[in-house]
């Protein structure tokens, strides 16, 4: 099985093609940090499956929540750090390669992404699609690597 650069190099590289493709095509028109916020949403979903395992990948996923927790607290952002903190936990309610390797995972794990910003603030999904987007193409790249899809 991939290790977990494979699984980074992977997200990265399908949603920079997919985001260089569209913007090519003129079907949307992003600047520097957004793409990089799209990409980085990508890996990190690429890196989601394998988070119920003891791995290098796990590490990093779980630092990088990690920091963005505290940093969420210190800007007194607490509703988004508590509920950063119960999806970090999801992977252990299961065994590896149960439900996070799964396609209606892809599409389900994300969906906070979108809906989250609505119910606080009213935030129109148009707006936080991209965002709900990388991170199902990450989140498939993933998948695809392991044969899951």
């Amino acid at each position: 099985m991939p290790g977990y650069q494979a699984h980074m190099i992977a997200g990265a590289g399908m949603a920079g093609g997919i985001i260089g493709g569209a913007t090519y095509m003129g079907w949307i028109s992003t600047d520097p940090m957004s793409t990089a916020i799209l990409v980085t949403i990508a890996t990190l979903a690429a890196l989601f499956p394998d988070c119920d395992t003891e791995s290098k990948g796990q590490n990093f996923f779980y630092a990088i929540m990690a920091v963005t927790d505290i940093a969420l607290i210190i800007y007194e952002h607490y509703k988004w750090a508590s509920i950063l903190g119960l999806f970090a936990m999801l992977p252990a309610l299961g065994k590896h390669r149960g439900w996070t390797h799964t396609w209606w995972a892809m599409l389900l794990v994300p969906l906070p992404i979108m809906a989250l910003p609505w119910v606080f603030f009213r935030t129109s999904w148009e707006e936080t699609l991209p965002y709900y987007l990388a991170a199902v193409v990450g989140y498939l790249s993933h998948l695809i690597l392991d044969r899951e899809f």
